[in-house]
């Protein structure tokens, strides 16, 4: 498929996507989600991508869903916008690999939500998080009200989505929105420093720790940590973790 609002690049195991529609501050609509479920089918079958990095053209990471779309919808349409909006962020969220959000700007709507889908957040210094939906008489529709608050506490994500006001890079480092803040003309670089490290590690203790983290968040500790040991102890039947272990004894990078 040609893509028409996604730049996409693989350097070193580690997939970069661009959502570029700059005239529009990167909003989102039906065509960004085809394409970008269209892109996930891709790095979903390709093994020799590690991590996945996201991130906007211009000044916004993305600045909200495109009013101009929601403008003239009814309650079928506006269901299937938001239920096509939360499978494609779930599908993200679900992938095996990790995925990283470089937040080089406005990250509003459905844009905080992308972000949040996302497992980790390095957010340029002039970022910033909201979502202000309830400003147009809205609340957000691609999970934001189930994400926010696991990430950022329920106070912290009622404020957000009852006061429609925007959250600066510092705030959203204070709530766990986002996890480094990083000066504007360093922020790919710095993730992209980040996702090789990652990508250099034992791809298969990587995606593990993502998946039983994730399985078990929603779980009490007891059975979570049932998850771990079941994980922990089947990693000794790939070859990767006997390389692991192996060259850390030998003092050498391991050979994946």
């Amino acid at each position: 498929m040609e893509y028409n609002l996604l730049k996409t690049r693989i350097d070193a195991g580690v997939s970069i996507v661009t959502i570029s529609r700059p005239e529009a501050m990167n909003a989102l609509n039906s065509e960004f989600f085809s394409e970008f479920n269209d892109f996930l089918s891709t790095i979903e079958k390709n093994e020799q991508v590690k991590v996945l990095v996201i991130t906007g053209d211009g000044k916004s990471f993305v600045a909200g869903a495109d009013i101009s779309e929601l403008v003239n919808m009814n309650y079928e349409k506006a269901r299937c916008f938001s239920k096509l909006g939360q499978d494609t962020f779930s599908r993200l969220e679900s992938l095996k690999i990790p995925v990283i959000a470089a937040v080089n700007g406005y990250a509003l709507g459905g844009g905080c939500e992308l972000a949040m889908a996302c497992d980790i957040r390095v957010v340029s210094r002039n970022a910033k998080f909201g979502q202000p939906e309830v400003q147009l008489g809205l609340i957000p529709g691609y999970a934001g009200t189930q994400r926010f608050s696991r990430l950022a506490g329920l106070g912290n994500a009622l404020y957000a989505m009852m006061s429609g006001d925007m959250i600066n890079a510092e705030e959203a480092l204070r709530m766990g929105l986002a996890q480094k803040i990083v000066e504007p003309d360093k922020l790919m670089e710095e993730v992209l420093n980040l996702a090789k490290k990652m990508a250099a590690n034992g791809s298969q203790a990587v995606m593990k720790a993502k998946e039983i983290t994730r399985r078990g968040f929603d779980k009490t500790v007891k059975e979570g940590s049932e998850l771990e040991t079941e994980a922990f102890s089947k990693l000794f039947d790939y070859p990767s973790t006997k390389e692991g272990l192996k060259a850390f004894l030998e003092k050498r990078k391991p050979n994946w």
